[in-house]
């Protein structure tokens, strides 16, 4: 049987993108079950409540909810439980310093399997106030406003 190539992406994480200012982001490994696997595969998974902790030099993703396994039985996982992520020495120094710093946290952006392999990208990422969320709603709708004026102006006899 041939091995997997390329990225399917199982679930992302929008809001992040809406609620944060993302600054870097990471690709890490996950320890994952068989059931876990599994369910993904299925493209069950989601990343809203989810973040990342470091814990004595460890780095964990923690509330992502992986449902139960429909076939599974008494193997089955928990869904909300801690799971390890895989990254660097070097890596996890850098984000250890970062995230004590205030104002700043770790947040999963998109859960995916790259050549086989389950993969979650987590971003290093500062909290954004309400008027940032109203600044970036309003460039969202003067694009759209502004596409859609070029796609029509187009269209005139």
């Amino acid at each position: 049987m041939p091995r997997e190539r390329g990225e399917a992406i199982v679930a992302t994480n929008r809001k992040a993108r809406y609620d944060y200012h993302i600054d870097d982001v990471y690709e890490a490994g996950l320890v994952l079950t068989g059931t876990e696997v599994k369910s993904l595969r299925a493209g069950r998974a989601s990343l809203v409540d989810g973040y990342a902790a470091i814990e004595n030099g460890e780095a964990w993703l923690e509330n992502v909810h992986i449902p139960e396994f429909t076939e599974g039985s008494w193997t089955n996982h928990s869904t909300r439980r801690k799971r390890k992520l895989l990254l660097n020495r070097m890596e996890i120094n850098k984000l250890t310093g970062k995230v004590k710093e205030t104002g700043y946290t770790l947040v999963p952006l998109k859960l995916y399997f790259k050549d086989g392999r389950a993969k979650v990208e987590i971003a290093l990422a500062r909290g954004k106030k309400e008027y940032d969320k109203r600044q970036t709603l309003k460039e969202k709708q003067d694009k759209r406003e502004a596409d859609r004026a070029m796609a029509t102006k187009g269209k005139e006899w």
